[in-house]
């Protein structure tokens, strides 16, 4: 099923059904509007260190997890470095990123602590969102094709397992926005890094177009999820593409780094009932 777009005050952002119908969290995918960041960061930037003010990030992150019910000032920031790092985190971890300084670094983050949001970023790479509704935990990953590669989508699903006792056959995962195989072309070294990983499980997502490859970043990173125990309907995938879409989102490839960011949130209620079985 597709993602839904909501819109409140200017504000819009996505959000996957299936996880909209899990009453222990909520989620967001966030776009670039309804912020208050001038150009270039125009408007709804989630990205820290780039030039834009403390005081429009605070804004723009109180904003979008308003709308999602969230407490920004909670709000545990990824620090994303392109490699398979996975953080669990605890109240400990609160505020980290936007009013605390983080002392980690990590491409993914998950907790079974409520009311506790994590938050991932994008402008092109992989952002996932995961939900464990029987044990009660959450976690959110940034995948590009280094992470995608490395395997930290299923590093995450082992983690979650590991540490809270999930299933992955219980999990459900939404896979946002990312650049799509209509604009990610590349040369061999993205390919062979990807059949690295996965064999020929990879070949269905790599297209030789003339010399360049044209990669599906969100199949392959689906293709993790079912590699890690995930059944193909826990799943779900947004299908829009960050670089033909500079409307909704921003996109690296087209746009450098002059740009902002978007990102992902996700976070157990604090009425959320675990059940240990």
């Amino acid at each position: 099923m597709s993602f839904l777009t909501h819109e409140q005050n200017g504000l819009m952002w996505l959000t996957a059904p299936m996880l909209d119908a899990a009453p222990g969290i909520r989620h967001g995918f966030s776009t670039r509007k309804g912020g208050v960041s001038p150009a270039p960061f125009d408007s709804l930037n989630l990205r820290t260190g780039c030039g834009d003010s403390q005081e429009h990030l605070e804004e723009n992150y109180r904003r979008f997890c308003a709308v999602i019910g969230a407490d920004h000032r909670r709000a545990v920031l990824s620090r994303q470095v392109h490699e398979t790092t996975v953080r669990v985190c605890t109240a400990a971890d609160a505020g980290k990123g936007l009013f605390r300084q983080r002392d980690y670094t990590a491409d993914a983050l998950v907790t079974c602590e409520p009311g506790l949001p994590l938050a991932v970023f994008s402008a092109d790479c992989g952002i996932l969102l995961l939900h464990d509704p029987v044990r009660g935990a959450v976690g959110a990953i940034h995948a590009g094709w280094r992470g995608c590669a490395g395997g930290i989508v299923e590093k995450t699903v082992q983690t979650m397992a590991a540490c809270f006792g999930s299933r992955p056959g219980d999990l459900l995962a939404a896979i946002g926005p990312c650049i799509g195989p209509c604009c990610f072309e590349t040369d061999g070294d993205v390919p062979a890094a990807m059949t690295a990983a996965l064999g020929s499980g990879a070949e269905p997502y790599l297209r030789r177009r003339g010399q360049k490859w044209h990669v599906d970043l969100a199949g392959l990173n689906r293709q993790w999820l079912l590699r890690a125990g995930l059944p193909a309907e826990h799943m779900e995938v947004s299908g829009l593409c960050t670089a033909c879409r500079p409307d909704l989102f921003w996109s690296h490839r087209k746009m450098g780094l002059a740009r902002g960011v978007q990102g992902a949130v996700i976070y157990l209620r604090r009425d959320c009932n675990k059940r240990s079985l």
